[in-house]
Order: structure tokens, then C-alpha cells, then sequence
């Protein structure tokens, strides 16, 4: 992972905090794909993509999240409840956390498991 990327899954995960999730977990991969964080919010497990653009890139952050990446992420996310059985019952959601420059946005249920 190069540093501008990991500097933005801190910022990420540091806002997700700030806003009451807890990290369970950060930059999760296996052969499927890979997870950037992990958190909680309440009750439910929140699977979070981190993306980041230089401000005035073409395609902004959160649209660049194709349906493959998604498709991976989703597989990325069975593989990590079979090792994690004791919250693989729990509540899922899918978000997307798009560092645009300085601006942050944070979208909540982003997409569904297909």
C-alpha cells in the first residue's frame, strides 16, 4: 500500500471514530480481495472502503468504486466471517468513506451483498 493510501485509511478511520464506530480491524486481504477497515457501529458490522482523489481528479472518489471492487469486497467480507464465526451472525453494512482533497464523505450503506 503506497503511503498516500495509508495515510487516508487513518484519516478515515479516525473520522469513523470521531463519529462513534469502533475498529475491529484494519486492511483485512486474502486471495478474494482485500477490506480496508472493519468497524462496528452499535450493532452491526460496518465493512469500509477507503478512497481517496487529489481534489479536481475526473472521476471523484465515491464513483470510483466499480461493481467488480464491490463484487471482491463482498467476497473479501464472507471469507473474513468464516474467520470470525462469533460475528458472522451480526448485522452488515457496506459503506464508502471518498477523501475528496480535504472534504470528507461518508456513505452509509453504499451498496448491498449481492
Amino acid at each position: 500500500m503506497s503511503a498516500r493510501g495509508a495515510a487516508a485509511e487513518a484519516q478515515a478511520c479516525a473520522y469513523l471514530e470521531r463519529e462513534g464506530l469502533i475498529c475491529l480491524e484494519r486492511n483485512m486481504s486474502c486471495r478474494l480481495g482485500e477490506i480496508d477497515l472493519i468497524m462496528r457501529d452499535r450493532e452491526e458490522v460496518v465493512i469500509v472502503e477507503v478512497r481517496a482523489r487529489a481534489h479536481g481528479a475526473l472521476v471523484d472518489a465515491l464513483n470510483s468504486v466499480s461493481t467488480h471492487k464491490r463484487r471482491r469486497i463482498i467476497q473479501a467480507t464472507r471469507y473474513w466471517q468464516t474467520r470470525h464465526p462469533e460475528l458472522a451472525d451480526e448485522p452488515l453494512r457496506f459503506d464508502i468513506v471518498a477523501i475528496n482533497g480535504q472534504h470528507i464523505d461518508w456513505q452509509r450503506n453504499a451498496f448491498e451483498a449481492l
